[in-house]
């Protein structure tokens, strides 16, 4: 009897956890927030070959233009944080 207790208890275990571990998604129309000119907009970028850890950089919107990323379309799914 404790077994099929047991059973019950981790299948509602099991049935409700991907609802609460859903997130709402980010507006991918939304763009980077609105900061000054010389704020830094942290990204994530891609790892270097063979390394799992994560890199992400913070530049300023200017600098990530000189490296052709668009700060707007890019926030959604990369960005961190801005700072200053």
């Amino acid at each position: 009897m404790a077994l099929k207790v047991l059973a019950v208890a981790f299948s509602t275990i099991v049935a409700i956890s991907p609802l609460s571990a859903a997130s709402p998604e980010a507006d991918p129309t939304a763009g980077a927030p609105a900061a000054s000119a010389d704020a830094k907009y942290c990204m994530r970028v891609e790892a270097f070959t063979g390394s799992h850890i994560e890199t992400t950089k913070c530049w300023t919107r200017q600098e990530w233009a000189d490296q052709g990323v668009d700060v707007d379309k890019e926030w959604a799914k990369d960005g961190v944080a801005v700072k200053g």
